[in-house]
Formats: C-alpha cells, sequence, structure tokens
C-alpha cells in the first residue's frame, strides 16, 4: 500500500527528522530506505532533513531529492550549529503528531520505525532505541558510551541502556514542551522524564557506517559530563534553585559567623589572632555564604523570567477529566 502525498494544507501524521552533517553519499540511500519502510504503513508522513551547515554537496544532494520526493522537507541551515539545533530546527519545522529522529549515516535502521510507532501507541510519551549490537569501535566509541549512559541513568534516574541512540519516538505535545539548547540532544529522555513523559525503550538494530567517518571522538566524554551537570541541576533545582544555592550560602555564613565568635572570644581573652590562618577561613565563609544567597535570590528571579516570560507553567497535565470525558 503506498501513502497519498501530503498536501501542503494538510498536517501529516508522522514527521521524521534527521539532522545532517557531511553525508552527501548517504543522503539517496537515506531517503529510499525511509521511503520503503514509511509508505507501506498507510500514515501520512514527512521526511524534514536538516543540513547542518555541511561544507560537501549535502545541501545539493537535498535540493535534489526535494524535488523529486513529494514528502521530503529540505531545511537548510546557514552554517554548522550543531546536533542540537539541527534537531531543533527540524522539530519547529515538523508538523506531525508523533516525531522520529534518527542519525542521516545509515547506521540506524528506518525498518525500525513501526515497532517504535507501535510501542508508542501503547500509551507511551518517549520510545527510546537500544542499540544491543552496536558496529563501532570498542576503544573510541562503545566504551566511553557505556560508561556515559551508567553515569547518566545514576544521575537522572532514567533507566535507559543507551541514551546516545539517535533513533526514538516522540509524541508532539513532548517536543513542543522541550527547550533544546547547547548540546543537550543526547538527554532528550531526561528532558523528557523531568516533563513528567511516560518513557520505553526498545531494541533496534545497529549497522556499521558506509560512508564518511563518525563525526564524534572520545572528547565527546567531556561535553557529555558538563551537559549532565545542567540536567542534573534543572531536575532537581528548576523551580526551586534557592535550594541549593541558600542552603550553601547559609551554611557557608554560619561557620563563619561560629569561626568568628570563637575568633573574638580568643581576642577579648588576650591573643593575637592577626596571623591565624583561621580568621582567613571565617573571612572568606562568610563572604562566600553571602555570594551564595544572593546567587540563590537572583536564579530566583531568573526562573520567574523563565517561566512567566513565555507563560511556561510549572506543571504539566496529562489529562483534565469532565462530565467523563478527558480534555
Amino acid at each position: 500500500m503506498t501513502t497519498t502525498p501530503v498536501s501542503a494544507s494538510s498536517s501529516p501524521e508522522l514527521s521524521v527528522v534527521v539532522p545532517l552533517f557531511n553525508e552527501a553519499e548517504s543522503v539517496p540511500l537515506l531517503v529510499e530506505r525511509l521511503l520503503a519502510a514509511l509508505r507501506p504503513l498507510g500514515r501520512s508522513f514527512e521526511l524534514v532533513l536538516v543540513d547542518d551547515g555541511s561544507t560537501d554537496t549535502t545541501a545539493a544532494v537535498l535540493r535534489g531529492q526535494a524535488a523529486s520526493v513529494p514528502e521530503l522537507v529540505a531545511v537548510l541551515l546557514r552554517r554548522n550549529y550543531g546536533q542540537t539545533a539541527a534537531m531543533a530546527a527540524g522539530f519547529d519545522a515538523s508538523s506531525g503528531r508523533l516525531i522520529v529522529t534518527l542519525d542521516g549515516d545509515l547506521q540506524n535502521d528506518p525498518a525500525d520505525i513501526p515497532m517504535l510507532l507501535e510501542q508508542l501507541e501503547q500509551g507511551y510519551d518517549l520510545v527510546s532505541g537500544w542499540r544491543h549490537q552496536r558496529q563501532d569501535h570498542a576503544v573510541s566509541r562503545l566504551l566511553p558510551s557505556k560508561v556515559a549512559n551508567g553515569l547518566i541513568a545514576r544521575v537522572t534516574g532514567v533507566k535507559l541502556h543507551d541514551y546516545g541512540c539517535s533513533l526514538k519516538a516522540y509524541r508532539r505535545e513532548l517536543v513542543d514542551d522541550m527547550n533544546l539548547y547547547g548540546e543537550l540532544h543526547r538527554f532528550l529522555p531526561a528532558l523528557a522524564f523531568i516533563e513528567g513523559a511516560r518513557i520505553a525503550e526498545v531494541k533496534v538494530n545497529h549497522n556499521a557506517r558506509q560512508f564518511g567517518q563518525s563525526k564524534y571522538g572520545i572528547d565527546r566524554t567531556f561535553r557529555v559530563l558538563m551537559d549532565l551537570f545542567t540536567v542534573w541541576f534543572m531536575k532537581r533545582f528548576l523551580t526551586r534553585p534557592m535550594y541549593v544555592f541558600g542552603f550553601g550560602g547559609i551554611s557557608a555564613m554560619a561557620i563563619g559567623a561560629v569561626l568568628s565568635v570563637y575568633l573574638l572570644a580568643v581576642k577579648l581573652g588576650g591573643a593575637q589572632i592577626g596571623t591565624r590562618p583561621l580568621l582567613l577561613v571565617a573571612v572568606l565563609a562568610l563572604i562566600t555564604g553571602v555570594q551564595l544567597f544572593c546567587f540563590g535570590l537572583l536564579s530566583e528571579l531568573q526562573m520567574r523570567t523563565y517561566h512567566e516570560s513565555q507563560g511556561r507553567p510549572i506543571y504539566r497535565v496529562r489529562a483534565t477529566l469532565r462530565g467523563g470525558l478527558a480534555a
């Protein structure tokens, strides 16, 4: 069964978002495999392929594909912004009720998309792929990935085997709730969990790279660690930053106050305190405490600006029941 190409006036049911960077050789085969996997489903769909400022002929290949494939939407970014920005651009350009993401290097298998959609329809908000038999280099890719996955799962509380798999399926309302910055595409399940999403994981195929070279190296581990701290902070203190800064500030001020009282008592007893290291510790503790407390107050103001300027509520409603009907 083949689907009728979606007209410009209607919204497709499914959007497939693929960020691309220097994947000119992969694009024609990728589009072919996507069409082979999706057209038999009987769902209306669009392919949103985002060229992230490639320096090869990826943009030209996309133009040619867009002229011959009615389901294809080509988004050409002005320069290389990174995978997170490219994925955000794809989300913004898409219009489907369901969204699937995957890499453009042919390592993800488009034939797995129906399985993800079937799982999504079971009531989940996000379904993440698990590359249980990865075809990557053991030292530069597999080992760092295994360490990172375990650390992320422990810190975020979202127990997934494979955070780095780009093959994922989302509901539109979940994507609309998430704002992506920096390199946070790796933490989409954790960000979704913050939004109250129901998450599932399924085993998917993983193929060896056919063209080009991987865009990632072992240095990615350090970027993951920095982003992980951001996600941890958002998960724990997004709506109450004063808790972390205020507690640290009050603790530091209390230590400084206790030391100051002790040194004052020693001074009144006739001893010299000017050369004591403890005096420097007391002063630093008091200054640090005041600064942390002020950071907490400023963070509270920023948090209110973040939510109020966007009309962004601090809660998410899954359903509202009125007279037995869900709204």
